[in-house]
């Protein structure tokens, strides 16, 4: 069996710059407007299809004659 002491891992490999193809962690303190419009548009573009969907079935419904 393996142990953690016998692995030849480099630790300072961290501390490199990221390659071309490779996301670079950016360092926040707390949330951003950016998170804020998101999140903003993820529970209000629901809601509005969920009433444009529901404008267009009675406007359907009514436009039947039944």
């Amino acid at each position: 069996m393996t142990t953690a002491q016998a692995t030849n891992i480099d630790s300072s490999a961290r501390a490199l710059p990221a390659g071309p193809f490779e996301a670079t962690a950016e360092e926040r303190k707390g949330p951003t407007m950016r998170d804020a419009l998101m999140t903003g548009l993820l529970v209000i573009y629901p809601a509005l299809a969920t009433v444009a969907a529901i404008v267009a079935g009675l406007f359907l419904a009514g436009a039947s004659g039944v």
